[in-house]
């Protein structure tokens, strides 16, 4: 199949499918996502959250924070499988979501693991980061302070964040207090929607 027009092995679509399907029966339980996104979860979760690892194809140790219903977290760990490479910390401090994270992670057999702490207090409990990603999480200038204690362990790492159409007053509130390199790739599942790649991130005030 096809996703995002990029071509997913059967193995790959399988585990995304029981994934989502692990996602929709737990939803009824717990509080994972509004109810209006679940008839069109395919599209407005997975091929959305795809999109990450898609820009981003390579193993590396990822931290996903405040990873709520494993989007984009539990995703990328998923294509992280076919890699049989890299590792996805995913941080949510919700203990009962935490609960459906690590279910998600051993029943797709996706290379991942759950840190169920504050994401202020994540950064002690895990190793050195390459990527960090975030979904429906906070503006940019409170994940660029999220990111920052990791940024300090390594200058290289790379941010990827779902931002909708306002994202550009984000980004201008963000440049008060921080530097950073940024590149906007156009969502392929929402209109008027981006992807923020975010590098050499620097604190400024």
């Amino acid at each position: 199949m096809e996703l995002n027009g990029r071509r997913v092995s059967r193995e790959t679509q399988e585990r995304l499918e029981h994934f989502l399907g692990l996602f929709q029966k737990w939803s009824k339980a717990i509080n994972l996502s509004a109810p209006s996104t679940l008839k069109d979860a395919w599209e407005r979760h997975i091929a959305d959250s795809a999109q990450i690892f898609q820009l981003q194809p390579h193993a590396g140790n990822w931290v996903d924070l405040g990873s709520g219903g494993g989007f984009p977290g539990v995703v990328t760990a998923i294509f992280l499988a076919e890699l049989k490479d890299g590792w996805v910390h995913l941080v949510e401090s919700n203990n009962k979501k935490a609960a459906f994270l690590r279910t998600a992670l051993r029943e797709t057999g996706a290379r991942g693991s759950v840190h169920p702490v504050r994401i202020e207090d994540a950064v002690a409990d895990l190793p050195v980061c390459d990527f960090v990603s975030a979904r429906a999480l906070a503006d940019l200038d409170k994940l660029l302070e999220f990111v920052d204690p990791f940024a300090i362990r390594n200058e290289k790492i790379r941010a990827y964040f779902h931002k909708g159409r306002d994202y550009r007053s984000e980004v201008a509130n963000a440049h008060g207090r921080w530097a950073f390199d940024l590149v906007e790739h156009k969502s392929a599942v929402e209109m008027d929607s981006v992807v923020l790649e975010i590098s050499n991130l620097r604190h400024l005030v």
